[in-house]
Parts: C-alpha cells; structure tokens; sequence
C-alpha cells in the first residue's frame, strides 16, 4: 500500500497526514513540533492577507498557492485540536457544513429563493442573532472578534451597533465629528501626555472608517487603494532620480516633491 503522504489521488487526508506527521514528538519536525495555536495565528492572518493579495493583482496562479497555504492554515490548527482532543479536521469541516446548512434554508430548506437581496441578509442577521443567543452572547456586539484588524473590527462594531439604530441619519452628522475629532486631536498633541494623544487619534480613525461605511466604501479596500497608490508614485520619483543619477537619500525634499508632483500629474494623463 503506497505511503499516503505520496499519495496525490488523496489530496485532503494527504494533507492531514503530512501535518501529522510534522507534529509527531518523536519524528517531526522540531519547528512544527514547538508551535501552539498563539505562535500559529499570525501566519493564518498573514496567509488570509495574501489571498486577498493575489485577487486583488489577478493572478490566479500564485492565487492556487496562496490559498493552499492558507488552507495549511486550518490543517496545522485542527491538527493541535486534535491533539489536544478539543476537535479535528472533521469536527470543524462539518460544524461549518451545518451552519452553511442552517444560515440557507432557502437553499437547504423549503424556505422560498423568491427574496430581495435585501431580506436574505436581514433574513441572515435574524439566523446570527439566534446564534448568539444559544451562545449566551446577548450583547449587540457580542462575537466581534478582538482579533481582527482594527480596521475591520471597528467597520464590524459600527454595522452592528447601526443595526439596532445607533448611528448617524446622514454623512453629514459623520463629517461635522471628524472635524470635531481633528479639533480635539490638535488640542492633545500640544496639551497632553502621548497616551491621550494616542486615543485622541483612534478616535478620529474610527470615525473615518465610519465616514466610510456611510459613503458605501470599505476602508481597508480604500486604504489598500491608498497604498498601492503611494508605491507606484514613489517609485516613480525614484525612477526620475536614477535617471539624474541619485538615489533617495542623495536628494532632498523640494527636489522630491517636485518630482512627485510630475509622476501624479503623468498618471493622471496616462
């Protein structure tokens, strides 16, 4: 009989089995061996990100690996759940199955397709809600992960928190507190410690994540834009400068500004 872990016809419990065997205190590999699930983590979120990555460029083939790796993700964690006897990779696989199964009766039930998008996602609230309650999770923001980025946990609270009607009619309410916000941050940085600084600036980043959900935008998106914008502008300044025969730090800021300004005004005309 072929050893599994060789075996391609069994791509799933080849998988599981190659985990297994790199966390065998006897025979795997020492790394494997020492990690828990709090050493484990960053890579899932850093894995999820790279996903994201690979759609957001187009390019399926590295998207294949990405989503292998973060499929590794969930093979290495229900493999220490596993041993830990908390749950395994077949717990997990079907807790999802049934939830899928629950959160769909229009699909799995003989509940009618015949809905707006609108009222699935209300009818799907009202399933998650339920959820929370056999959970003894009563709170509006009861199962917002703390673990999520901070801009997407703070995009989670507001929709939840607005679901109930906590929130502002309008953008408008939303732009008079970023002013509000900006003010008080400026009043912190030449009155206060660095701490109140600190949450003076969290304030009026959560409002601008909030701005975002009122504008029908989605922050991290924006600010991935944002970043992705900023990289290729720079590296067109540092084109312009190779071109002049420096580098960065051999030049200045009026120098690079100015350099800016002609690689935004060309982008903007290509």
């Amino acid at each position: 009989m072929p050893d599994l872990v060789y075996d391609a016809s069994q791509p799933m419990p080849r998988l599981i089995e190659i985990m297994r065997r790199l966390r065998d205190p006897d025979t795997g590999c020492p790394w494997d061996i020492e990690q828990d699930f709090a050493s484990i983590a960053p890579y899932t979120i850093e894995e999820a990100y790279e996903v994201a990555d690979a759609i957001e460029r187009g390019d399926m083939e590295e998207l294949q690996g990405e989503l292998g790796d973060l499929l590794l993700q969930t093979v290495y964690h229900t493999q220490m759940g596993s041993e830990a006897g908390l749950f395994d990779f077949a717990s997990v696989a079907n807790a999802i199955s049934d939830k899928m199964i629950s959160r769909h009766p229009h699909v799995f039930g003989d509940e009618s397709r015949d809905k707006s998008a609108e009222q699935q996602v209300a009818d799907w609230e009202q399933i998650k809600a339920a959820e929370r309650a056999g959970k003894a999770q009563g709170g509006t923001l009861d199962g917002v992960a703390v673990g999520l980025p901070a801009l997407l946990r703070a995009l989670k609270l507001q929709k939840r928190a607005a679901r109930v009607g906590f929130d502002w009619p309008t953008t408008d309410e939303v732009l008079d507190k970023i002013v509000e916000e900006s003010r008080e941050l400026v009043e912190a940085r030449d009155t206060l410690t660095q701490a109140e600084v600190e949450e003076e600036y969290g304030d009026l980043l959560f409002v601008m994540a909030n701005l975002g959900r009122h504008l029908g935008l989605d922050p991290e998106a924006a600010l991935r834009a944002a970043n992705a914008k900023f990289t290729r502008r720079f590296e067109g300044v540092e084109a312009k400068l190779a071109a002049r025969g420096k580098t960065p730090s051999q030049s200045n800021l009026q120098e690079m500004d100015a350099l800016w300004d002609e690689v935004k005004d060309e982008s903007r005309r290509g």
